[in-house]
């Protein structure tokens, strides 16, 4: 009878890193460094699990569901909840007024919070 907890427990064992859930965008700043190029600070949060479980990217992407620039995740931020990354130098057309970031993880793919920025409100940094 004490066999059946134990055996439970085996068989929920591989599901256990799908607790870390999917990565969130919690909070972006976009800087418009010339005309038409910006700066995308971006934070996550995420429950990162080591090598098998974590944020390893996140994008922008353009209202037609194209990917206008990634940053790419190397590592896992187990011990560094939430984080912020940034991705520089990204050009985007002048038509396109809005984006969306999203986040990636590893086990879940995309999922969790997204965050939609109005580009027209940026305002350009100076030198």
């Amino acid at each position: 009878m004490k066999k059946y907890p134990i055996f439970i427990l085996l068989l929920l064992l591989p599901l256990i890193h799908l607790y870390a859930g999917e990565v969130d965008v919690l909070q972006v700043q976009v800087t418009l460094v010339e005309e038409g190029t910006y700066r995308f600070d971006v934070t996550l949060s995420h429950n990162d699990e080591g090598w098998k479980h974590y944020a390893n990217k996140w994008d922008v992407v353009g209202p037609d569901g194209i990917v206008l620039g990634t940053r790419v995740l190397y590592h896992p931020h187990v011990n560094e909840q939430p984080f912020t990354r940034s991705l520089s130098g990204l050009k985007i057309p002048n038509h396109v007024q809005t984006v969306n970031l999203r986040a990636h993880d590893s086990i879940h793919g995309y999922g969790g919070q997204v965050i939609t920025v109005k580009l027209s409100e940026q305002k350009r940094t100076t030198p």
